[in-house]
């Protein structure tokens, strides 16, 4: 059975973005890239109606793009117990209180059993600091964190 991806806006900024001066960055964006050409086959990907509303901000342009890439992609449900999590998650220190979309992203993910959480965001959600928090938090309501990696990780054991 291939494991279920969930995709973070951050991935599909990466990979729709113009190449980055910086090169960081653009290494980043060139291992989304491949990943999304070749290693985004091996498994089920998900996005939520939260990547949606991401996706859809900014340059008009760019958001344009972005949606062009996510069109065909399974959107999740969202249900009334996620946004309870996502406040759970914030009230409990799992992250900074500023950061309402990135908890219900991770909510989403949880409630729905996602194996892959995949982001590039490593300042709040994929922060190693966090991780035990949240995974605490989620096992306090009796649900699993994912995996939180990105399309590196993802690429290294394809």
């Amino acid at each position: 059975m291939k494991p279920y991806i969930y995709i973070e806006t951050s991935v599909v900024s990466y990979l729709t973005a113009r190449p980055s001066k910086d090169l960081v960055k653009l290494a980043c964006q060139q291992i989304t890239q491949s990943w999304w050409n070749t290693g985004r086959l091996a498994a089920s990907h998900f996005i939520s109606p939260y990547v949606i509303e991401e996706a859809n901000a900014g340059d008009p342009g760019a958001a344009s793009e972005r949606i062009k890439a996510i069109q065909t992609i399974p959107v999740l449900p969202i249900s009334e117990e996620i946004p309870v999590l996502a406040e759970f998650l914030l009230l409990g220190g799992g992250l900074p209180s500023k950061t309402r979309l990135d908890a219900l992203h991770i909510a989403c993910v949880v409630y729905h059993e996602m194996n892959v959480l995949l982001i590039w965001n490593c300042t709040h959600i994929a922060n190693p600091k966090q991780l035990p928090v949240m995974r605490g938090l989620c096992a306090a309501k009796g649900y699993k964190l994912p995996e939180l990696v990105t399309p590196f990780e993802l690429m290294e054991n394809l």
